[in-house]
């Protein structure tokens, strides 16, 4: 069982093999964190609320 390093909410093992970096086991950033997004290979700061 996969969980966010960011939030700690669980995510799906194929939504870890879809958005993790190679070698990763967890996400770095998920669809429940709302103060983080993905940006290409990084991780950045949301710049407003995401919408639900």
């Amino acid at each position: 069982m996969a969980n966010c390093l960011n939030c700690d909410s669980y995510v799906s093992e194929q939504y870890v093999k879809v958005f993790a970096p190679d070698g990763f086991d967890s996400v770095r950033v998920c669809p429940h964190c709302e103060d983080k997004m993905r940006d290409g290979n990084d991780v950045r700061e949301a710049r407003a609320p995401r919408q639900q």
